[in-house]
């Protein structure tokens, strides 16, 4: 039984053989009762605003319209939490990071290959100072 229905009669409808047959093999495709499979396509169709003897042209449109908002507005708020992440998670840990590098840093320190002496000048040639003889 129908969920919901269990205390409800049964009424008959006058249709077409062959449509009946087609709506049979529907309703075993979808795994519902007969009563169960015209109520959800009404449900459906009265939902989505779509008439049976409309296309579904202009309609589809408008569905892909609101599913592009619906992706758009998820797409924010993802781009959002990223933007939230970055700023108060990776930023900081970066720049704490870097802190800890900048201080752990060795000075620098002299090889010890190197010696400390003082340059000593070697002077080839000098300049001798003359005296004057204009006088």
């Amino acid at each position: 039984m129908d969920k919901g229905f269990e205390k409800e009669g049964f009424e008959t409808l006058k249709i077409k053989r062959s449509v009946a047959i087609e709506f049979r093999k529907f309703s075993k495709m979808l795994l519902k009762s007969q009563s169960m499979t015209l109520l959800l396509m009404m449900e459906f169709f009265n939902e989505n605003g779509i008439s049976p003897t409309e296309s579904i042209g202009p309609n589809m449109e408008t569905l892909e319209k609101r599913i592009s908002l619906l992706i758009k507005k998820r797409m924010n708020g993802m781009i959002a939490i990223m933007k939230d992440i970055e700023k108060n998670q990776t930023k900081p840990t970066v720049t704490m990071l870097q802190s800890l590098f900048e201080q752990a840093e060795p000075p620098k320190q002299k090889l010890i290959l190197e010696k400390n002496r003082p340059e000593i000048k070697e002077v080839r040639f000098q300049k001798i100072k003359r005296p004057r003889t204009d006088e």
